[in-house]
Parts: C-alpha cells; sequence; structure tokens
C-alpha cells in the first residue's frame, strides 16, 4: 500500500513504497530551505533538478544533480537548498 505525505506547506511530498529489497519514498520538493531529521539510514538519489544539502557535521554545502546520491546517518538533521522544482528517490535502511 503506499503512503502519501506533505511537508511545508505542502511544499515537499512523498509516496512511500516498499521496493523488493528495501524501504523507499519517491518525492518532489518545490523551491524552498527545509530542515529533515532522520531515523533511519537513508541513501537520497536526485531523479529531476537538483540539491543543495548541509549534511550534519559539515560547515559547507553541497550540491547535487541528477542521478547523483547522498547519505545520511540515522537520527541526523540535514539541511536543503531547492532552487528548482526537484524530484528525488530515497531508500531507508
Amino acid at each position: 500500500m503506499l503512503k502519501v505525505n506533505q511537508y511545508f506547506d505542502g511544499k515537499v511530498a512523498s509516496i512511500g513504497l516498499q521496493t523488493s529489497t528495501l524501504p523507499a519514498t519517491v518525492g518532489v520538493m518545490l523551491p524552498g530551505e527545509y530542515e529533515f531529521g532522520t531515523s533511519q539510514n537513508e541513501v537520497m538519489t536526485v531523479v529531476s533538478g537538483a540539491i543543495d544539502t548541509l549534511l550534519p557535521g559539515a560547515t559547507e554545502w553541497q550540491s547535487f544533480a541528477q542521478g547523483q546520491s547522498f547519505a545520511i546517518a540515522a537520527e541526523q538533521k540535514f539541511q536543503v537548498r531547492i532552487t528548482t522544482d526537484t524530484a528525488y528517490f530515497c531508500t531507508y535502511e
């Protein structure tokens, strides 16, 4: 069964699913700045658009474009800046 979530006044939306190996979400983010927290290890892949992120413990923002991925450990917070409509795919361990 799919689980649909919306955050930040509808500017971020995700649909949860179970892949053949891991739980995952596919979603979209509209332009803005957001802070997320993790409860599990996550790997986020940019499907379309771009994500600028300030990863836990980092002092400089990193940019990830279509096809690129980044990982965030469980129980962490991270910030993202979105400048164009962006789609992502995220897996959880």
